[in-house]
């Protein structure tokens, strides 16, 4: 469950860059700080996910 919900964060990242990036050519986007909101969740959404997916290391 965790891992799927993990692999879901991450497909929610490529997601909302695929949108800032069609919208931004699209529609003349001149707002810096969209790109930097935008992309700072992505970053948090993207951790998240990478962290959720990851495999724990058994003791050697």
């Amino acid at each position: 469950m965790r891992k799927e919900f993990g692999k879901w964060l991450m497909d929610i990242a490529k997601y909302m860059v695929t949108a800032l990036v069609l919208s931004s050519a699209f529609n003349e986007m001149r707002t810096w700080w969209t790109y930097v909101v935008v992309i700072l969740i992505v970053l948090i959404v993207l951790g998240l996910g990478l962290f959720l997916v990851r495999e724990k290391k058994e003791g050697i």
